[in-house]
């Protein structure tokens, strides 16, 4: 994704308005590599911006997926989730108990269907997403981790989305 500065001067190029909000939503997902929900970038541009409404903070999320800068995920989470990086073909790897979505760079060059499995479409692109549990959540559950430790889990991960990794 580009800096602030970057997109700042891409929205004045497509004649898009750009206000002290979408300065903030653009600070807060600049290096984000978590994927963050609307929610969670409204979270943490209110920390900054305490009068930023969750309205401004999906206009400009869609904004910059249709202008290509992030892409809208629907990696049945239960919400849309964002990715910042739009550099080159990726895959997500999600984990079901937490909902942390990764970035996954595999060579799945040979993945191809057959013409009568395309069922008439022009198949362009592929995403693939895998699913499984984390690291952090096989470790707690490996230290002992009983059922009610998994609802804090998913508390700290949606504290932890907020902060680049």
């Amino acid at each position: 994704m580009r800096t602030p500065e970057e997109l700042s001067e891409l929205f004045r190029q497509r004649g898009r308005k750009v206000t002290p909000q979408r300065q903030c939503i653009f600070r807060v997902l600049e290096g984000n590599v978590t994927h963050p929900s609307a929610e969670v970038v409204y979270e943490a541009a209110r920390a900054e911006m305490p009068t930023i409404s969750l309205k401004t903070v999906y206009q400009t999320l869609n904004d910059l997926a249709e202008l290509g800068e992030i892409q809208a995920l629907d990696l049945g989470t239960g919400m849309a989730r964002f990715d910042p990086n739009v550099d080159g073909a990726h895959h997500h790897l999600v984990c079901h108990e937490c909902g942390k979505v990764r970035d996954l760079y595999a060579d799945l060059d040979g993945l191809t269907i057959g013409q009568s499995d395309a069922q008439g479409y022009d198949v362009r692109s592929a995403e693939v997403v895998f699913r499984g549990r984390c690291e952090d959540c096989r470790t707690a559950e490996g230290a002992g981790a009983g059922a009610s430790a998994g609802s804090g889990r998913r508390a700290s991960f949606r504290a932890a989305t907020t902060a680049t990794e």
